[in-house]
Protein backbone atom coordinates (compact mmCIF):
# COMPACT_ATOMS: atom_id res chain seq x y z
CA UNK A 1 0.00 0.00 0.00
CA UNK A 2 2.82 2.36 0.90
CA UNK A 3 4.55 1.58 -2.41
CA UNK A 4 1.34 2.30 -4.34
CA UNK A 5 0.89 5.59 -2.51
CA UNK A 6 4.47 6.57 -3.31
CA UNK A 7 3.98 5.77 -7.01
CA UNK A 8 0.73 7.76 -7.11
CA UNK A 9 2.47 10.67 -5.42
CA UNK A 10 5.24 10.65 -8.02
CA UNK A 11 2.71 10.51 -10.86
CA UNK A 12 0.71 13.35 -9.32
CA UNK A 13 3.86 15.47 -8.92
CA UNK A 14 4.80 14.86 -12.57
CA UNK A 15 1.35 15.92 -13.76
CA UNK A 16 1.44 19.11 -11.70
CA UNK A 17 4.96 19.93 -12.93
CA UNK A 18 4.21 19.43 -16.61
CA UNK A 19 0.83 21.19 -16.32
CA UNK A 20 2.60 24.36 -15.16
CA UNK A 21 5.04 24.26 -18.06
CA UNK A 22 3.91 26.14 -21.16
CA UNK A 23 2.84 23.92 -24.03
CA UNK A 24 5.40 23.72 -26.84
CA UNK A 25 5.02 25.96 -29.86
CA UNK A 26 5.65 24.97 -33.47
CA UNK A 27 7.41 26.86 -36.25
CA UNK A 28 7.21 25.48 -39.78
CA UNK A 29 10.58 25.02 -41.51
CA UNK A 30 11.55 23.68 -44.92
CA UNK A 31 12.32 20.33 -43.31
CA UNK A 32 9.47 19.87 -40.86
CA UNK A 33 8.34 21.51 -37.67
CA UNK A 34 10.61 23.15 -35.14
CA UNK A 35 9.14 22.60 -31.68
CA UNK A 36 9.95 25.21 -29.03
CA UNK A 37 9.52 24.31 -25.37
CA UNK A 38 9.99 27.08 -22.75
CA UNK A 39 11.56 25.61 -19.62
CA UNK A 40 12.79 28.17 -17.06
CA UNK A 41 14.22 31.71 -17.18
CA UNK A 42 16.75 31.50 -20.08
CA UNK A 43 16.31 27.76 -20.57
CA UNK A 44 14.48 26.22 -23.50
CA UNK A 45 14.38 23.01 -25.49
CA UNK A 46 13.90 22.72 -29.23
CA UNK A 47 13.27 19.66 -31.34
CA UNK A 48 13.77 19.57 -35.09
CA UNK A 49 14.57 16.88 -37.64
CA UNK A 50 14.67 14.20 -34.88
CA UNK A 51 17.19 16.28 -32.92
CA UNK A 52 16.81 17.79 -29.46
CA UNK A 53 18.56 21.02 -28.49
CA UNK A 54 18.84 22.39 -24.96
CA UNK A 55 19.75 26.03 -24.36
CA UNK A 56 21.34 26.97 -21.01
CA UNK A 57 20.06 23.91 -19.10
CA UNK A 58 18.96 25.06 -15.64
CA UNK A 59 16.40 23.94 -13.09
CA UNK A 60 17.59 20.43 -12.27
CA UNK A 61 16.40 17.14 -13.71
CA UNK A 62 12.74 17.92 -12.91
CA UNK A 63 12.68 20.78 -15.37
CA UNK A 64 13.36 18.32 -18.21
CA UNK A 65 11.00 15.50 -17.24
CA UNK A 66 9.23 14.12 -20.28
CA UNK A 67 11.75 15.60 -22.73
CA UNK A 68 14.19 13.67 -24.89
CA UNK A 69 17.88 13.78 -24.02
CA UNK A 70 19.76 16.46 -25.96
CA UNK A 71 21.90 15.94 -29.04
CA UNK A 72 23.10 19.55 -28.80
CA UNK A 73 23.53 21.86 -25.81
CA UNK A 74 24.16 25.59 -26.18
CA UNK A 75 25.56 27.51 -23.20
CA UNK A 76 25.82 31.29 -23.33
CA UNK A 77 27.82 32.34 -20.24
CA UNK A 78 29.52 31.30 -17.01
CA UNK A 79 26.79 32.45 -14.59
CA UNK A 80 24.80 29.78 -12.74
CA UNK A 81 21.51 30.46 -14.51
CA UNK A 82 23.22 29.63 -17.82
CA UNK A 83 26.06 27.23 -17.02
CA UNK A 84 24.45 25.22 -14.25
CA UNK A 85 26.67 22.30 -13.28
CA UNK A 86 24.04 20.75 -11.01
CA UNK A 87 21.63 20.49 -13.93
CA UNK A 88 24.28 19.35 -16.42
CA UNK A 89 25.18 16.52 -14.05
CA UNK A 90 21.52 15.60 -13.49
CA UNK A 91 20.41 15.32 -17.13
CA UNK A 92 21.51 12.79 -19.75
CA UNK A 93 24.41 14.35 -21.66
CA UNK A 94 26.39 11.35 -22.90
CA UNK A 95 25.41 11.83 -26.55
CA UNK A 96 25.37 15.63 -26.49
CA UNK A 97 27.70 18.00 -28.28
CA UNK A 98 28.12 21.21 -26.28
CA UNK A 99 28.70 24.59 -27.88
CA UNK A 100 29.91 27.24 -25.46
CA UNK A 101 32.33 30.15 -25.00
CA UNK A 102 35.88 29.24 -24.00
CA UNK A 103 35.25 30.78 -20.55
CA UNK A 104 32.48 28.20 -20.01
CA UNK A 105 34.56 25.27 -21.31
CA UNK A 106 37.30 26.11 -18.81
CA UNK A 107 34.83 25.73 -15.92
CA UNK A 108 33.28 22.43 -17.01
CA UNK A 109 34.31 19.06 -15.57
CA UNK A 110 36.77 17.22 -17.82
CA UNK A 111 34.19 14.83 -19.31
CA UNK A 112 31.86 17.67 -20.32
CA UNK A 113 34.75 19.86 -21.46
CA UNK A 114 35.82 17.07 -23.81
CA UNK A 115 32.34 17.19 -25.39
CA UNK A 116 32.53 20.96 -25.87
CA UNK A 117 33.40 22.96 -28.96
CA UNK A 118 34.36 26.50 -27.90
CA UNK A 119 33.10 29.34 -30.08
CA UNK A 120 34.14 32.96 -29.85
CA UNK A 121 32.03 35.88 -31.01
CA UNK A 122 31.74 35.78 -34.80
CA UNK A 123 32.74 32.11 -35.15
CA UNK A 124 30.44 29.42 -36.59
CA UNK A 125 30.11 25.67 -36.38
CA UNK A 126 27.91 23.37 -38.44
CA UNK A 127 26.52 20.20 -36.89
CA UNK A 128 23.41 18.10 -37.61
CA UNK A 129 22.56 20.41 -40.57
CA UNK A 130 22.44 23.34 -38.14
CA UNK A 131 24.78 26.30 -38.50
CA UNK A 132 25.49 27.87 -35.12
CA UNK A 133 27.04 31.33 -35.08
CA UNK A 134 28.20 32.96 -31.86
CA UNK A 135 27.25 36.64 -31.62
CA UNK A 136 28.20 39.25 -29.02
CA UNK A 137 26.35 39.73 -25.73
CA UNK A 138 27.59 42.25 -23.21
CA UNK A 139 26.72 45.09 -20.85
CA UNK A 140 26.97 48.81 -21.51
CA UNK A 141 28.94 50.81 -20.72
CA UNK A 142 31.93 48.52 -21.20
CA UNK A 143 33.82 48.63 -17.91
CA UNK A 144 36.35 46.40 -16.18
CA UNK A 145 33.80 45.39 -13.53
CA UNK A 146 31.02 44.60 -16.01
CA UNK A 147 28.83 41.61 -15.14
CA UNK A 148 28.97 40.61 -18.80
CA UNK A 149 32.12 41.89 -20.53
CA UNK A 150 32.28 41.82 -24.31
CA UNK A 151 33.77 38.63 -25.68
CA UNK A 152 33.27 36.38 -22.65
CA UNK A 153 29.77 35.12 -23.45
CA UNK A 154 27.82 34.29 -26.58
CA UNK A 155 24.44 34.94 -28.00
CA UNK A 156 23.66 32.54 -30.84
CA UNK A 157 22.06 32.58 -34.27
CA UNK A 158 20.95 29.14 -35.43
CA UNK A 159 20.20 28.45 -39.08
CA UNK A 160 18.09 25.35 -39.63
CA UNK A 161 15.46 24.35 -42.15
CA UNK A 162 15.60 27.76 -43.81
CA UNK A 163 14.92 29.60 -40.52
CA UNK A 164 17.15 31.87 -38.43
CA UNK A 165 16.76 31.67 -34.65
CA UNK A 166 18.34 34.28 -32.35
CA UNK A 167 19.10 33.62 -28.68
CA UNK A 168 20.20 36.82 -26.99
CA UNK A 169 22.14 35.59 -23.98
CA UNK A 170 22.65 38.21 -21.25
CA UNK A 171 22.96 41.36 -23.32
CA UNK A 172 22.12 45.00 -23.16
CA UNK A 173 20.86 47.07 -26.06
CA UNK A 174 23.97 46.62 -28.21
CA UNK A 175 24.57 47.64 -31.81
CA UNK A 176 25.30 44.05 -32.85
CA UNK A 177 21.81 42.96 -31.84
CA UNK A 178 20.17 45.87 -33.63
CA UNK A 179 22.13 44.97 -36.77
CA UNK A 180 20.72 41.43 -36.99
CA UNK A 181 18.84 40.64 -40.20
CA UNK A 182 16.31 38.09 -41.38
CA UNK A 183 15.57 36.68 -37.91
CA UNK A 184 12.54 34.41 -37.87
CA UNK A 185 12.40 33.73 -34.12
CA UNK A 186 14.10 35.73 -31.35
CA UNK A 187 14.48 35.05 -27.65
CA UNK A 188 15.21 38.39 -25.98
CA UNK A 189 16.18 39.06 -22.35
CA UNK A 190 14.92 41.95 -20.22
CA UNK A 191 15.80 42.13 -16.54
CA UNK A 192 17.43 44.84 -14.53
CA UNK A 193 20.14 45.36 -13.41
CA UNK A 194 21.60 42.48 -15.41
CA UNK A 195 20.51 43.05 -19.01
CA UNK A 196 17.96 45.45 -20.60
CA UNK A 197 14.90 47.35 -19.55
CA UNK A 198 11.61 46.42 -21.20
CA UNK A 199 11.80 49.64 -23.23
CA UNK A 200 15.34 48.95 -24.45
CA UNK A 201 14.46 45.40 -25.45
CA UNK A 202 11.36 46.55 -27.31
CA UNK A 203 13.25 49.31 -29.11
CA UNK A 204 15.90 46.85 -30.29
CA UNK A 205 13.29 44.35 -31.46
CA UNK A 206 11.50 47.06 -33.43
CA UNK A 207 14.80 47.77 -35.19
CA UNK A 208 15.90 44.23 -36.12
CA UNK A 209 12.31 43.07 -36.77
CA UNK A 210 12.13 39.33 -36.03
CA UNK A 211 8.98 37.65 -37.27
CA UNK A 212 8.32 36.11 -33.84
CA UNK A 213 9.77 37.22 -30.50
CA UNK A 214 9.69 35.57 -27.10
CA UNK A 215 10.52 37.73 -24.09
CA UNK A 216 12.44 35.49 -21.69
CA UNK A 217 15.04 35.86 -18.93
CA UNK A 218 12.82 38.55 -17.35
CA UNK A 219 13.38 37.89 -13.63
CA UNK A 220 15.45 40.65 -12.03
CA UNK A 221 16.20 42.00 -8.57
CA UNK A 222 12.83 43.74 -8.49
CA UNK A 223 10.84 40.69 -9.58
CA UNK A 224 9.48 39.88 -13.02
CA UNK A 225 9.64 42.46 -15.80
CA UNK A 226 6.40 43.68 -17.36
CA UNK A 227 6.25 41.55 -20.51
CA UNK A 228 2.73 42.79 -21.23
CA UNK A 229 4.19 46.28 -21.58
CA UNK A 230 6.86 44.86 -23.92
CA UNK A 231 4.11 43.35 -26.05
CA UNK A 232 2.15 46.61 -26.14
CA UNK A 233 5.19 48.59 -27.29
CA UNK A 234 5.90 46.09 -30.06
CA UNK A 235 2.28 45.95 -31.22
CA UNK A 236 2.05 49.74 -31.33
CA UNK A 237 5.35 50.03 -33.19
CA UNK A 238 5.05 47.12 -35.64
CA UNK A 239 1.97 44.90 -35.54
CA UNK A 240 3.55 42.42 -37.97
CA UNK A 241 5.95 41.20 -35.25
CA UNK A 242 4.30 38.39 -33.28
CA UNK A 243 5.02 38.54 -29.54
CA UNK A 244 4.60 35.22 -27.76
CA UNK A 245 4.18 35.48 -24.00
CA UNK A 246 4.80 32.17 -22.29
CA UNK A 247 5.32 30.97 -18.72
CA UNK A 248 9.09 31.01 -18.20
CA UNK A 249 8.76 30.63 -14.42
CA UNK A 250 6.84 27.43 -13.61
CA UNK A 251 7.34 25.82 -10.21
CA UNK A 252 9.33 22.61 -10.61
Amino acid sequence: MKKLSAVLCLVFSFVICTAQRSAPDAIETSTGKLSIQPILHATLAMTWNNLTIYVDPYGGAKAFEGLAAPHLILITDIHGDHMNLETLKAIETTRALIIAPQAVREKLPEELANQTIPLSNGASHKQFDITITAVPMYNLPETEDSRHPKGRGNGYVLELGGKRIYISGDTEDIAEMRALTNIDVAFVCMNQPFTMTVEQAASAVLEFKPKVVYPFHYRGQGGLSDVEQFKRIIQEGNSSIEVRLRNWYPVY
